[in-house]
């Protein structure tokens, strides 16, 4: 299997999955201005699919001091997934229908708790649709799992990480994955403060996107070693689109939102 297919799956592919069965379907609908996907879920998924909140299961609240979407804890991930009916040994595959933020968020943090064969649905629902795929309406109604999340501090996981400190050693070799205007500093839509951490590259996720929304095939990888966005949500995008490419890089989880509400950290804006 090539990195890609270890990472991604496509709409294809996925029905042969369903088809060989079983196999966990995860709809992680999620959008930065419409956090709560639950609805649009309920109007159309795949035959399945469970709806998980990216707001309410793949993150946690509660955590102080570690930006708008601190990483869940291992106990709390555990009980969400096996409601969710994810099994061991049986493969899990994740979509969203917004440049997949959703999808590559839950790819990560299950990946980080030692879950392994997770992939994301390359394109998302669109592509899914597009290729004849059908769709369930209402909450699916899954039989419990039995997944054991083996990480219980996500922050030292599976999947690397980075503090603050360490983001802020890295220079040149952090990559931004926000949109130009926010890196600029140009705007900041939700965060206390405009800007990026100094030093850092700009990678928009979306970037790494084609048309179609699917990640591209002739991504070109830049030398760098981490990269954090806003919250550590578009971030995850980039460490997947990467990772098909086989390279490995850190997540600085608290990302902008943790760093801009620390004051004595430094910021920098422009290009």
């Amino acid at each position: 299997m090539s990195d890609r297919d270890d990472i991604l799956i496509t709409a294809f592919g996925l029905a042969q999955l369903i088809a060989a069965g079983p196999v966990t379907l995860l709809d992680v609908r999620w959008q930065l201005a419409k956090p709560d996907g639950r609805d649009d879920y309920r109007a159309g998924h795949i035959p399945d699919a469970v709806y998980v909140s990216l707001d309410d299961e793949l993150s946690d609240h509660a955590v102080p001091g570690k930006g708008r979407h601190p990483l869940p804890s291992g106990a709390a991930l555990q009980a969400a997934a096996r409601r969710w009916g994810v099994r061991d040994g049986v493969p899990t595959v994740v979509y969203d229908n917004w440049n997949l933020a959703g999808s590559a968020r839950a790819w990560w943090v299950l990946r980080a708790a030692g879950i392994e064969d997770v992939r994301i649905l390359d394109g998302g629902l669109a592509a899914w649709t597009g290729s004849g795929g059908p769709l369930d309406r209402g909450d699916g109604e899954p039989e419990p799992g039995d997944v054991t999340v083996i990480h219980e501090d996500l922050y030292n996981g599976a999947m690397p990480t980075l503090t603050a400190d360490e983001a802020a050693e890295l220079g040149p070799g952090l990559a931004d994955a926000r949109a130009p205007e926010r890196f600029r500093g140009e705007t900041e839509p939700v965060d206390p403060v405009a800007g990026h951490i100094p030093g850092a590259v700009n990678v928009p996720s979306t970037g790494l996107l084609a048309g179609d929304g699917t990640v591209r095939a002739d991504i070109n990888v830049p030398d760098v070693s981490g990269v954090y966005c806003g919250s550590g949500v578009t971030a995850a995008v980039v460490i997947a689109a990467w990772a098909a490419c086989g390279k490995q890089v850190a997540l600085f989880p608290g990302s902008w939102s943790q760093w801009s509400n620390e004051p004595r950290r430094p910021v920098a804006t422009g290009d």
